[in-house]
């Protein structure tokens, strides 16, 4: 049976190798144990539906790796073993046939790969073959005239004898009819519950399957970020010092230089030199809020005063086109510190993209309530867009680009997500690139 952690090509080959057992041991059983297991001797018409099906398991075997991930192509190799099964089984005994229950091998196994329709179809074309077999087990049974069946009843006593009487057989009769019913219940509830039992267990695997995989590209995107912010940390300490001597010549320079020219350069370097400070500053805050998760309570409207006063600070070229819908007056947010430079990396990228275009350094940012506890902020710029291969990787890894690598998005895709969030990035048709980040409201 084919396993739910190995790839669907090794699926695949494990269900050929097992069509090519199956088909063996069809040969076998009305070959070597025909007697045994009371089979009747099968017509002509069996050998050739075996050799049709011979063809069918050489090229299932050869080619299985064209099914791979193609679910209609898997069900109709499976619709095809469930009709194989039953020929073999209506002309070997019909439902007299002591392995009639092998019906149940494709749905247990459509079960467990295939979506919930494809056991439910098969469960319904077996239990009609089934059914056919039942309505037809008159074709099967052995004519009581013959002379093994003379012999045998020679030999009972005479209160056996006594069933040969018309009331007798007609009792035995309909003994055997309900005994046939009985079996036509239990293989449609042994299909019912494997549909039903194996097909939700299957279910919760893929699901389980799913979350691990997350998991484990979560790990992964920890694992880079930590050595990232390790590697900041080392940056902003080294670069402490030479900033702070930098602003001593800049003072010192300043005083002694009375050149117009000269003094509009200088208040050029103490702009870029305070936004420097500002940025290490944040950082060290953000730092300690993280390392101590500090948590504060935030109004909706203090963020985006805080976003706007940080953008004309740190982005004075940079034009902001603010929507605020009016039911988030009142809104709270449970945040801390990396809350806020997510969300500028998100602006300083979309304002970079805008003026790359011609477009002006220009971003609409529109904030409204997506759900009753949601938040949603969209970013909007007016760049050239992203490529469709970067679209949904970037922000879950680094990506390779000419513009970068995409660490400022996968950075605040990771506060997002800490805080509970979501980032979702979306083309427009018109042009540019829309930033959906959604956040949770506070209880309070």
């Amino acid at each position: 049976m084919a396993k739910l952690n190995l790839p669907f090509s090794a699926n695949q080959q494990q269900l050929a190798l097992l069509r090519l057992i199956n088909w063996g041991l069809k040969i076998g059983l009305i070959v070597f144990a025909a007697d045994l297991f009371g089979l009747t001797t099968p017509p002509t018409t069996l050998s050739y539906v075996l050799i049709i099906e011979a063809c069918y398991v050489g090229f299932s075997y050869r080619f299985h790796r064209l099914s791979i991930d193609n679910h209609g192509l898997l069900f109709l190799t499976l619709l095809l073993d469930t009709v194989f099964w039953a020929n073999w089984l209506y002309f070997t005994g019909g439902a007299t046939n002591a392995f009639v229950s092998l019906l149940l091998l494709p749905i247990a196994i459509s079960a467990i790969t295939l979506p919930r329709w494809a056991p439910w179809s098969l469960t319904a074309l077996s239990t009609v073959f089934y059914s056919l077999m039942i309505i037809t087990i008159a074709d099967h049974m052995p004519d009581a005239a013959t002379p093994a069946n003379a012999d045998l009843h020679a030999g009972h006593n005479m209160s056996q004898m006594a069933m040969d009487t018309p009331v007798a057989s007609m009792d035995h009769s309909m003994n055997m009819g309900s005994h046939y019913l009985g079996m036509w219940f239990n293989f449609v509830i042994s299909a019912l519950v494997l549909t039903i039992t194996v097909g939700f267990i299957a279910k919760r695997i893929r699901q389980k399957n799913v979350e691990l995989g997350y998991l484990r590209e979560a790990q992964l995107r920890q694992e880079k970020l930590l050595a990232l912010g390790t590697v900041s940390a080392q940056m902003a300490h080294q670069l402490a010092t030479p900033l702070a001597t930098l602003r001593l010549l800049v003072d010192e320079i300043s005083d002694v230089t009375h050149d117009a020219e000269q003094a509009e350069l200088l208040t050029e370097m103490q702009q870029a030199l305070n936004r420097c400070e500002i940025t290490l500053s944040d950082l060290r805050l953000a730092t300690e809020s993280i390392r101590e998760q500090k948590w504060q309570q935030q109004s909706v409207n203090d963020l985006i005063a805080q976003l706007s006063e940080q953008v004309g600070l740190l982005m004075p070229e940079t034009r902001l086109n603010i929507d605020i819908s009016p039911q988030v007056n009142t809104a709270i947010l449970r945040t801390d510190m990396s809350l806020l430079p997510a969300l500028l990396a998100l602006i300083q990228n979309g304002a970079q993209a805008s003026e790359d275009n011609h477009q002006g350094a220009i971003v609409d940012i529109s904030v409204q309530l997506s759900q009753p506890h949601a938040l949603t902020i969209t970013i909007r710029d007016y760049g050239a867009g992203i490529a469709a291969h970067l679209l949904h990787t970037l922000g879950s890894h680094m990506v390779n680009s000419p513009k970068g690598m995409g660490i400022a998005v996968l950075l605040s895709h990771t506060s997002f997500e800490r805080l509970g969030g979501t980032l979702h990035l979306k083309q427009l048709a018109q042009g540019g690139t829309e930033a959906i980040v959604t956040l949770p409201l506070s209880g309070q």
